[in-house]
Formats: C-alpha cells, structure tokens, sequence
C-alpha cells in the first residue's frame, strides 16, 4: 500500500465521520486517521527497505543497459528516478501530542550505510515542517489553517553526510493542507431591508440573500450550503439554493399589517446534521398601493356663516378618510351642485387631505338663509391595476346656515360720477347719493364727506338726503377731478358706516381767453424786402378744446396800426407777421409794437390783444445782425429793467423787516433782564449760614425785600417799607372791586396817619387781599411783609434795624402798656435781669 493509498482512504474516513458526528468526535477520528496513515507510512518504509538491496541491483543493471545502447545506439534514454516520494497531504487544525508523521523521503543512494543526509528547505521548513536527516521523515509541526495558507511548496534533497556532495538533484515537492469544516457561512450583506408592494402575487422576488463560507468548495461538502427560513413563515419563502426571498401568501394588506421580520439560516453540509450555519435577518417592507377609496367618516356636514362675511373667508374643513398614504392618499374635492358652486368654492390643503370650503360671493340673509349642496372627494391618483376595487371617491352633503348680521348701510351704487359747471354759483346742485339699511327700512341713516378726501371744502352734502352742492365756485382750469368720498352712517348705530367713491368732473365754459403761446420778441434788418417773415406767433387757450381748438388771428379792429406789417392767419392754429413795407429809412425808430387780435371758437367767443415787440437792426447784405436795440437785442435772454427794479425793491423790504424784528427781540431782551434784577421780591435765597442773631444782618440785606418802584410820599409816614400800595407783578388783576376796595383802604390809612394804624389792620387788608384775588395760584406761596410799622407808637419790632446800644441800655417797660397780647413779651423783656 502507498502513502497515496493509505491518504485517500483517511480523508473518505474523515468525511464519513465529520459528516455526521460532533466537533469532539471529529477531532478524534481525525487523530484516529493519522495514527493510521503514519502506520501505513512505516510498515510500507520496512517493506521498501527488505526489498531494496535486489531491485536496486535491477534497477542499476537496467541503467546500465539504458546507458550503453545509448553510447552505441546514440540514442538518449531517460534513467529511473532514484528518488522515492509522493505528494503529501495534512490535515488541518490537528493538533496532536507530538509531531504528526506526513510522509518519507528516500533516495536509492541511501543503502542503509547511514552516509546520506537529507536535507528540507522552502516554505514552511525548519519551522512548520520538519525532517530526519536520516531516515528522511517529515513531520508537522504546528497546527495549520487552510483557510490562511492551503499549501506550502519544499525542495528536498540527499548529501553524502562527509563530503556533503549531493547524491542527487534537488527536487521540489508540495504539501497541501486537507481542508475540514471549521468555518460555519456568513452573510456579510446582513442584516438586510427590502420593500415589496402590498397585494402582491405569489412569488413575487423581495430580496436575494447571500451567504460565504470560508472552507474549500471543491472538497467535499464543507461549502456547500442550503438556505431556509428560520422566521417569517407562513407569509415568506426562501430558495434553497440560491438564498431568494419571495412572498409566499397573496394579498398581503400594508394597512393590516407594514412589518415583516424574517429569519433566514445558511447552513453547510448540504444541510445535513454536523454542518455549521449562520443567519441573517431581512426586515420586509410592504410599499403602498392604491387600494382603498377615500370615505367621508359623516353623511351631513353642517357649518353657518356671518352674511357679513368676505369672499375668501372660511367656512369649515372636512376630510375624507384614506388608509393608503403618500400620493394615494392625495384627495380633491369639489361642490357637485350648481347653486352651492355658486356661493361657495372649495379647495385642497397644501397636504392633500382636508377639504377647505371658503366663501365665494357675497352672502344676503335677508335673500337666502341657507345652502345644501354636495361634496365630492377622489382621489388624484389611481393604479388601474386595483381599479376593481372602485370607484375611488365618495359623496357627502353640506349645509351652510347664512346668520344675520348687522349690516352697514348700501349705497344704490358702488361707485357715482357727477358733474357740474365751472364758475358756477355757491349751492350749485352737483348730484345725490342714497343708501338703505337692508336690516330695517326705518332706520335713519345721515350721510357726510371724508373730509380727508375734500380738504378745501368745495363741497358739503345735505345730512339727511344725501344732496351734494357746491360750497365754493369751481374752476375747471385749477382742478378738473374731485374725488370725494361719501359716508353714511345708521342714526340708531355710529359704528355701522359703509363709504362709498363720488367721482366729480368739473365741466368746462369758456371762461379764458387764448393768449401768446410764449413772449415773442422779433427782429427785422432795416434793409429786408416787402414780404419777409418776420415771426410766426402761436396762440393757447386754457379752456377745454370744445372751447378754444381753432383760433382767428387779425388785427384788432379800430386800432391804427404801423403799415410796415401786415398779419396772415395760417388757419392752424398760428400766424405769420410779414413785412408790408419798408420804410425803416425815413424814420429813426428802432423799435416797433404790432398788436395782434386772438378769438376762440367757442361759445361765447372770447378774444385778446396781444402785441407783438418787434425791433429793426442794421445788417449788412447777407442778413447778417451789425448793430441792434440793447434792449430788445438781450431781452430774450435777461430780464427787463423794470423787473429788476421790482426785485430790487423787494429785497430791500425784506431787510428792513429783519432789522425791525432784530431791534424789538433785543429791546424786549433788555427789559427782561431789567425786570429779573431788580424785583427780588420772592425770590427764596438759600445759604449754609446758621443764625447768628445780629449778625443776620450781614448775610442778607432786608431791604432787598422792599420795592424799589414804592414811594414812601405816597404812602406816609407809616409805609416807608414799600410794600402796602405795591401791587403784585407776577399776577395782573382782574377784579375792580377788589383794586377799589384796596385804594380806599390805603386811602384811609393814609389820611388816619402812622397813629391810627395797627398791625392787625394791615394783616388783615393782607389776607383779605389774597382770599379775595382769583388771580392768586392754588398752590401756597411766600407772603413778604417789608413793613415794619416805623411809624407806630411802639417802633419796629424787628432786631434787624435795631442798633446794639439802644437794645443794651434801653427799657421794655413799655411793653406792658400795650395790652393783653404783649403781656408775655411784656414779661418776658420787661423784668429784672438777673445779675451775671
């Protein structure tokens, strides 16, 4: 038996074993199967080695042989290889006690002496394989993976052991990996997603799943896998074979059911027992179709509406229900009967689901209290394969209750155009304007003009009837066009009010005469021949073209004019002024006014005289301008000497008004500030002093309390302060009793003398004074008292005018003379001072 032989009925072993046993049962019947073959290997090395001695002795005859018919024959004859050696396999991922026996090296060289030496080099040698140099046997040395290296490539080769001359050429051999089902399938697509329309037929593809498996295809079974499904049935079904996924039940519903989770399992061995596998998992997705018609969940709809409502305003919403989504979902709706299609509109919203019902008139509660029409919803998008399933729309009714409102009043127009003549006198009627309330016919209703629309007032409008007329005279020529606007207004409700646009046209008489299209100044050589044009004037007229379009030039009857021009009307509206004769010569005028007469065509035809400036310059014999008036000759260009005279004057007016206007702001500046000076009156004076009695006298001068316009003379002896007949100047007053009552007091007081007056008397002329002046502010203000009763018998009681010498040396035993409201003051001064 061979190494081949003892080879293949290993690997037949192993894949009856590893097909149908555990992963601990294969491993021992892999070492089991090279504990045989290593067995096989040696007895057949022991048999080789018995019979060697005799077939070598043949072998080297018949080479012999081989090698003298060719020295004679001269024919080349290969020789026997003394190599003896076979293709040598090993399984993988064995891993036994010591190092596993995968075949023998011999040489016929090698006659057991013990002189050759075998030598291994290439992938794997020293390392992974390993041999004996004597008796030539290879080992493995490591466990090998076929999936990472499937086989590896050696050079063999004997040498003499002393001279290490080679016993014979190099050889390469291989040694190749046996594989065994360690890999179980993967599927490195996973997990997957697919989508597959709902209702689909059976069979229908969904997805191709697809596993790999590492181990090699071409041995055995190891890669040969089988596709089933784990999870997903009964709905969904698998190909054995080629892992595609199909739909396994009709009719499948999204709206049911939009999910499928299928479990799909790759196994190897054929799907036998002991094969590895893997899974994956599909997530199935069932796409829409549209496969279900829209359905009004309510047979009635019913929604009311102002009849003050706009067009456009909303009325309500409604929604057909669709189970499908995306664009089978998408719903238009409209109104089937004629009368509701009429008042009202309906459209889609921007999602394609809600009917949106606006309004598409005016509505009238007192025309119409109601609506009932029907609404029909369809779908936008139909797939005639599902339209069995039809029809794919549906019908409701809608009822739309009209509420009363309280209305503005109606004009009997949406808009009025009025004329009325120019010129006219003040009340002219210009039109009339109506409304009427539509919720009662009794209401009164008043009508006025937005007077933001008429600022200057041309017009006014009768309050109850509506009557326009003109408050002004009119002229076509400034305005042409008013555009009023009207108001009208419910007596019973301000706030009910409706305008209404009264377009006034003012119509045109022939009121202006035509006139000089512009100023016209001409200019005539003194030498030019009879005939010459000499201007052509044009005429304008303001009225309207029904009243001045043609115009009649000539020159004005009963007027002399010069005879060195002649007029000639052109018939369109222009005239051209031709030289008649030339007698420029015998004159030494240098300038020359032709009056021209202009009419109108219209009715009554009105006319004017206009005059024509033409001035005569000396040219020479081509034409050409040698001396000319200065005046007439720069007139077109400038302006006369009596408008700058004008403009002159007007300038220096000017001026002298701003003079004026400078010199009284500054005279009444300087009287102000007078005034602020010297009337201190009430002015509060605040300073950080603290008192320091007599010293007071320094830090504030009483008599800056005392007017200075008083005069003592007037007042007498008693009224040196100033203040009694002072009347009050930040006030002017505005009764006569109260001035009259106090000129006879102080008039009294006068004529009484210092002796007759008191000061209760005075304080209370003070307080009857202020209680009694309307004049006086409600707010309190400071009273000053500058008298000081100088002239009474008792003198002035204030420590201010006092001097130090008389307030030390002198008495207050007066004091108790004085009455019982002294008497305190009288004890408190009037006794002994205690000695210090």
């Amino acid at each position: 038996m061979t190494p081949v032989t003892v080879l293949r009925e290993a690997k037949a072993r192993y894949q009856k074993v590893t097909g149908h046993c555990s992963e601990k049962e294969r491993s021992h019947s892999v070492q089991q199967t090279l504990q045989t073959r290593e067995a096989a290997l040696k007895r057949e090395i022991r048999e080789k080695d018995r019979t060697k001695d005799g077939e070598g002795e043949r072998e080297t005859v018949e080479s012999d042989r081989h090698i003298e018919r060719g020295r004679e024959g001269r024919s080349l004859l290969r020789s026997r290889r003394s190599w003896v050696w076979n293709q040598f396999f090993v399984i993988e991922e064995y891993a036994g006690p010591e190092p596993v026996l995968i075949g023998r090296l011999h040489t016929d060289a090698d006659h057991g002496e013990g002189r050759a030496r075998y030598l291994l080099t290439g992938e794997g040698a020293g390392t992974v394989f390993v041999i004996d140099e004597k008796t030539g046997n290879i080992h493995v040395t490591k466990t090998l993976d076929r999936e990472e290296k499937a086989q590896y490539t050696l050079l063999a080769q004997a040498v003499d052991r002393q001279s290490n001359r080679p016993l014979e050429p190099p050889s390469e051999f291989i040694i190749k990996v046996q594989d065994i089902n360690d890999n179980p399938p993967v599927f490195l697509q996973g997990p997957y997603y697919a989508t597959v329309p709902e209702m689909s037929h059976v069979g229908t593809s969904v997805v191709q799943v697809t596993a790999q498996d590492a181990d090699d295809p071409t041995y055995g079974n190891s890669a040969r896998l089988v596709y089933t499904v784990l999870e997903g049935q009964p709905f969904f079904s698998v190909d054995a074979q080629t892992g595609v996924i199909r739909t396994a039940i009709p009719n499948m519903d999204r709206e049911t059911q939009d999910e499928y989770l299928v479990v799909i399992q790759a196994k190897d061995m054929g799907g036998h027992m002991g094969g590895l596998s893997g899974t994956t998992t599909v997530t199935v997705t069932l796409s829409d179709v549209n496969d279900n018609p829209p359905k009004f969940p309510q047979n009635l709809y019913q929604f009311s509406v102002l009849e003050t409502s706009e067009p456009g305003s909303l009325v309500g919403r409604l929604r057909a229900h669709d189970p499908d989504i995306g664009e089978n979902a998408l719903i238009s709706y409209s109104i089937l009967d004629v009368e509701g299609a009429e008042a009202f509109s309906i459209s889609t919203d921007s999602q394609g689901q809600d009917g949106i019902l606006t309004v598409r008139k005016p509505l009238d509660f007192e025309s119409r209290k109601s609506y009932s029409f029907r609404v029909e919803a369809t779908n936008t998008v139909i797939d005639p394969q599902y339209i069995r399933k039809g029809p794919f729309k549906d019908v409701t009714t809608v009822r739309v209750m009209v509420e009363d409102a309280d209305e503005p009043p109606l004009f009997s127009q949406p808009s009025y155009l009025l004329s009325v003549y120019e010129n006219g006198e003040m009340g002219a009627l210009v039109g009339r304007v109506t409304a009427t309330d539509l919720d009662s016919q009794s209401s009164i209703i008043r009508y006025s003009i937005d007077q933001h629309t008429d600022p200057e007032r041309y017009f006014s409008i009768n309050a109850l009837d509506g009557t326009i007329s003109t408050a002004m005279v009119l002229d076509r020529e400034t305005v042409l066009w008013h555009n009023l606007t009207v108001v009208a207004t419910e007596l019973d409700s301000p706030s009910q009010a409706s305008r209404v646009l009264v377009a006034i046209r003012t119509l045109d008489i022939n009121d202006n005469a035509p006139q000089f299209a512009e100023v016209y100044d001409a200019f005539v050589c003194d030498n030019a021949q009879p005939g010459q044009l000499i201007q052509t004037v044009r005429a304008v007229d303001h009225d309207d073209h029904t009243n001045g379009s043609r115009f009649l030039f000539r020159a004005p009857p009963g007027l002399t004019t010069d005879r060195n021009f002649t007029i000639r009307d052109n018939k369109d509206g222009s005239a051209s002024i031709l030289l008649l004769q030339n007698r420029f010569a015998q004159g030494k005028r240098d300038m020359y006014l032709v009056p021209i007469e202009v009419t109108d065509s219209g009715q009554p035809p009105l006319s004017s005289t206009n005059t024509l400036t033409v001035s005569v310059c000396h040219c020479r014999m081509d034409g050409t301008i040698q001396s000319c008036n200065m005046e007439a000759y720069f007139s077109p260009a400038g302006l006369s000497t009596g408008a700058l005279v004008a403009i002159l004057t007007c300038i220096i007016t000017l001026l002298a008004i701003v003079v004026l206007f400078v010199a009284l702001r500054k005279q009444k500046k300087e009287s102000l500030i007078i005034y602020e000076e010297e009337d201190v009156r009430e002015n509060i004076i605040t300073y950080d002093d603290e008192g320091g009695g007599e010293e007071d006298t320094e830090a504030f001068d009483i008599a800056a309390l005392q007017n200075p316009n008083a005069s003592a003379t007037a007042t007498g002896h008693g009224m040196a302060g100033g203040f009694f007949l002072a009347t009050r100047r930040d006030v002017l007053p505005k009764r006569k009793t109260l001035a009259s009552r106090r000129q006879k007091m102080t008039t009294s007081f006068s004529t009484a003398g210092a002796s007759a007056l008191n000061v209760e008397q005075f304080l209370a002329l003070r307080l009857s004074e202020v209680d009694e002046d309307p004049t006086v502010p409600p707010y309190d203000s400071i009273q000053i008292y500058g008298y000081e009763g100088q002239g009474s018998s008792v003198g002035s009681l204030s420590s201010l005018d006092s001097s130090a010498g008389e307030s030390d040396a002198g008495s207050y035993e007066y004091l108790k003379g004085w009455g019982p409201r002294f008497r305190t003051l009288a004890d408190m001064y009037g006794g002994n001072e205690p000695p210090l």
